[in-house]
């Protein structure tokens, strides 16, 4: 109703689970390494957790798009099931042959049994995935971890994903499940987004329903929305929709927080909280000050003592990005010179900048800026993307980028913004963290808050990355390049990959960090490869208070 209003093409805050929408925060890419690290576990059980809406299914559907070619996966949705009626669904799902007499679970565990023995023996792993399993009764728990008994000298043959609700934590902690419980071998529980994550989420969901101009919510919206809502994806929705409808038919353009209060009440029955009378307000506030200064004398004190560096970024986590995006890449046969070492030495925190102070028309600089981060020096009336070239870099341009893509890639990005009033810009992105971005301007690194860049930064952004030998401009493998992937490949996964046809390893490593397993030599996986191999380039310094 509303979108022709906001020019949109499609309603963008619908709760049905369209792939279109996927939304992939930090917590939700490490909910994902965790169950791809599953399929390598040696069986036993992953636990995945998270409160009603906060996203599991939607892990869960990427976990599965992902899934490798040697895994066969059986799912299950419903697991109010017997003992018996389990078995069963197990056997259907694996397409696995029992005899129409079967009434035992010795008559649907022996045909389970042969099958995954003639999986194993083909190279194959069998992965099953029991969604809402805090449905699943004592009893049906316990045959589930018999299941796992399964095995032969070297590994066990079958690997359980348990998907559900906190309620299921509390279950597995209970003493007649205990032995389970041991055979747990990773569990992670999905925490809502963060107030940035929220704004993060809004944007994309209005980008990918067609918003071509500035996002319509206030950040003082977002704030509130994420308060309200704490962060629940499925809850963000249901609030984002009405408070578009309500602005809509009021005829406004840009959504405050009196707006989404009101679609509050009317979706969550949510009253706003009456105002603290003066003098406990208050008092609130004098103890607040003193906590605050207490803390920052203890901040203050704990940096004067710790002079530890800053971890890696060889040891930060990895998450997905596309391999397919939108990109030109630059090939080229000389060299380039190694990355300077990161100083050990924490630099001061930039000071904080806000939308309206960003410069204007200041492409270039930003671009000239990139290649003096590595290492090279910018030529007059040549494109930066032509200075990189010559020295073997490539220049990766993408429409459709994320934050979570870039924090995935780490690595200094050019970012388009669309300033309100003044028209487009780019800017230089250095660092990232939870709440901020660290942009290089010409009067010094400044901070942005995430919930303002979101409001003027749809997606477009371009990079470099260091070529491998042998890597033609349309993506095309050269002999020269065959040798070169074969020893990142065998470095970057486990030796009993070894013997695997190259593209299998090239999906089986796509898979392990995030990234869709199409097999496809894209830049994106290419610059993964070069993280993994410990390649020098320049990276993204994460932004700490």
């Amino acid at each position: 109703m509303y979108a022709d209003f906001f020019g949109l093409k499609q309603a963008p805050f619908s709760i049905a689970p369209d792939p279109h929408y996927l939304f992939m925060s930090e917590r939700h890419r490490e909910a994902l390494a965790h169950l791809l690290y599953g399929l390598d576990g040696g069986g036993g059980f992953v636990l995945l957790t998270g409160e009603i809406g906060a996203g599991k299914t939607t892990v869960c559907r990427c976990f599965l798009e992902q899934v490798p070619a040697h895994c066969q996966v059986a799912y299950i949705f419903n697991p109010k099931l017997s003992v018996l009626e389990l078995l069963r669904t197990v056997c259907d799902e694996f397409r696995v042959a029992v005899p129409a007499t079967a009434q035992t679970v010795k008559d649907f565990v022996d045909p389970l049994n042969a099958f995954l023995l003639q999986l194993h023996a083909s190279g194959r792993n069998a992965v099953l995935i029991i969604d809402e399993a805090q449905n699943l009764s004592a009893d049906v728990l316990e045959q589930l971890r018999l299941l796992t008994n399964l095995e032969t000298n070297e590994r066990k043959l079958l690997q359980i994903i348990l998907i559900g609700q906190p309620e299921l934590r509390t279950m597995l902690a209970r003493p007649e499940l205990e032995q389970l419980a041991q055979r747990v071998i990773a569990r992670f529980h999905l925490e809502a987004l963060s107030e940035p994550e929220t704004g993060q989420y809004i944007q994309h969901r209005l980008t990918v329903a067609g918003l071509a101009g500035p996002v319509p919510f206030t950040p003082a919206a977002i704030r509130r929305i994420h308060q309200i809502t704490h962060g629940v994806p499925r809850r963000i929705n249901l609030l984002c929709d009405r408070a578009m409808l309500g602005a809509y038919a009021t005829g406004t353009r840009a959504i405050g927080p009196d707006i989404v209060v009101r679609a509050a009440h009317e979706v969550f029955d949510h009253r706003p909280t009456a105002p603290e009378p003066p003098l406990r307000r208050a008092q609130a506030l004098g103890l607040a000050l003193v906590a605050s200064a207490l803390l920052g004398a203890g901040l203050l004190w704990a940096w004067q003592h710790s002079q530890a560096p800053a971890p890696s970024a060889a040891a930060r986590p990895m998450g997905p990005a596309s391999s397919a995006a939108s990109a030109v890449p630059v090939s080229a046969s000389a060299a380039a010179p190694a990355a300077a070492p990161p100083s050990t030495v924490a630099p001061a925190r930039p000071a904080a900048i806000h939308l309206d102070a960003l410069p204007a028309n200041a492409s270039r600089a930003a671009w000239d800026g990139l290649l003096r981060h590595w290492e090279i020096a910018p030529v007059n009336g040549e494109s930066a993307c032509s200075t990189a070239a010559r020295q073997g870099l490539g220049c990766l341009l993408s429409t459709t980028g994320s934050l979570d893509q870039l924090r995935s890639l780490d690595r200094p990005a050019v970012l388009t913004l669309h300033l309100p009033g003044r028209g487009d810009s780019a800017v230089l992105l250095t660092g990232l963290s939870a709440t901020d971005a660290t942009l290089a301007l010409e009067n010094g690194p400044r901070r942005l808050a995430l919930v303002e860049l979101a409001l003027a930064w749809q997606g477009e952004f371009g990079l470099l990355w260091r070529l491998p030998p042998g890597y033609a401009a349309d993506g095309s493998r050269s002999p020269a390049l065959a040798p070169w992937l074969d020893e990142h490949l065998q470095a970057a996964l486990p030796p009993q990959a070894a013997s695997s046809p190259v593209t299998t390893r090239l999906r089986a490593f796509q898979a392990r960090h995030g990234l869709r397993p199409d097999g496809r030599l894209g830049p994106v996986t290419l610059m993964q490869l070069n993280r993994a191999a410990g390649i020098p380039e320049p990276t993204l310094t994460p932004d700490t208070p």
